[in-house]
């Protein structure tokens, strides 16, 4: 069967100037060419099928550019579609997917600051067909933000903290990264008798590690946020020479 570009455009429920980008982009290959009529067939259809697969699944265009060079085999595709798929453990990503508007109703936060709020990495979306998503654990993250700003910190302070925590945190990511990939994938990838096995067992090692990962580093932030604050208590109590703050500090971190 062949298309015209209006109506492989209309076919797939994409505009004529998508699919004029993902030409440009090497993503689709040319169209035969009739004189001035451009024609587009099934194999066509069928890549912009899969693009918006893709999509939805959370890929980038630049890691779908590597999928459909075919830069990937089908154990690295298995592995890339578990991180940009659903995360595990966290049902409210399969259950609903906000869009920013949304996510501003939901909460009651603003578009624009919700945009600040990501520019600074406090938000993280995860993309679908092509767009940023959200899901109710973002929503929980923009409701400690509004908690902090109505305990009296000021908004220029809370983007800042948001700032230095991401600038710190992302260091320990992609070392966490690279321990897996060192200790983890390659020898797994060494060890499995084919793709198939090396496969399952990367994404099965993935999805085991990342929720106790992301839960030691969480427990350790929190307590070394109570023993810095236990510090500065001591220190400020030591300071006016009374003792007292330090010993209202020990009960009120205790308790």
């Amino acid at each position: 069967m062949r298309y015209r570009v209006e109506e492989l455009a209309r076919a797939c429920e994409v505009s004529v100037d998508t699919v004029r980008f993902y030409q440009t982009r090497g993503l689709l290959p040319r169209p035969e060419r009739e004189g001035r009529v451009a024609w587009y067939g099934t194999s066509h259809r069928e890549r912009l099928e899969r693009i918006r697969q893709l999509k939805d699944s959370g890929f980038t265009l630049t890691m779908i550019e590597r999928l459909v060079a075919g830069e990937l085999d089908a154990s690295e595709e298995a592995l890339a579609l578990a991180i940009a798929g659903p995360l595990p453990g966290d049902a409210a990503t399969t259950e609903e997917s906000l869009t920013l508007a949304e996510l501003a109703e939901r909460t009651g936060v603003s578009a624009p600051l919700l945009e600040a709020l990501q520019r600074e990495g406090l938000l993280v979306p995860r993309a679908a067909d092509g767009e940023p998503r959200y899901t109710a654990a973002d929503a929980a993250v923009v409701r400690s933000g509004l908690q902090l700003l109505e305990s009296g910190v000021p908004l220029s302070e809370l983007l800042e903290l948001a700032r230095r925590h991401t600038a710190a945190v992302r260091g320990t990511a992609e070392h966490a990264v690279e321990l897996f990939a060192r200790f983890v994938r390659d020898p797994i990838r060494a060890d499995a008798a084919d793709e198939a096995e090396y496969a399952e067992r990367t994404v099965a090692a993935l999805h085991a590690m990342l929720p106790a990962t992301t839960g030691l580093v969480t427990h350790h932030f929190q307590r070394l946020l109570l023993d810095t604050a236990r510090a500065r208590i001591e220190a400020e109590g030591g300071a006016d020479g009374s003792g007292e703050g330090a010993d209202l500090g020990d009960r009120g971190l205790e308790a």
